[in-house]
């Protein structure tokens, strides 16, 4: 089990965005560098999230992307969810359920495992996200 890089870029660039002047529209090429992805993959990964209501996108010399308030109370379930769905400890979890789990003695531990790391997903917002990055950058060391 492992995060897509969609879903890792994701969080980067909205994290990223919650931290940039709300009046101001971000390029692609800004937050490719900020997300530190090509502009290409970061293209689709920002596509999904306009479809999701979390960005604004608006074309030409003015454009850019913008966050949508609604984003900022987004929990990181959330926004796996709108990026790629929250990755399945295993294939037995998925919606075609093994046949096995009714008797398999490690279904149900791979099931609570699932609902703590949805509860963990759940527990905090792209805000407290990017409150505790921006609390960690300004913690660090300046060279």
């Amino acid at each position: 089990m492992q995060l897509t890089r969609a879903a890792d870029y994701g969080v980067r660039v909205l994290m990223h965005l919650a931290d940039a002047d709300p009046n101001r529209r971000s390029s692609l090429t800004d937050l490719a560098d900020a997300a530190e992805v090509t502009p290409a993959f970061l293209s689709k990964v920002l596509q999904r999230l306009v479809q999701a209501g979390m960005v604004a996108s608006k074309r030409g010399k003015r454009g850019g992307f913008v966050l949508l308030p609604r984003a900022r109370g987004a929990t990181l379930l959330e926004i796996l969810l709108a990026l790629d769905g929250v990755p399945q400890l295993n294939v037995c979890l998925g919606p075609e359920r093994c046949r096995r789990s009714t008797w398999c003695a490690a279904h149900p531990v791979w099931q609570e495992a699932q609902d703590r790391m949805r509860e963990v997903l759940s527990s905090i917002t792209l805000d407290q996200l990017a409150t505790r990055s921006r609390g960690r950058r300004l913690a660090l060391p300046v060279q």
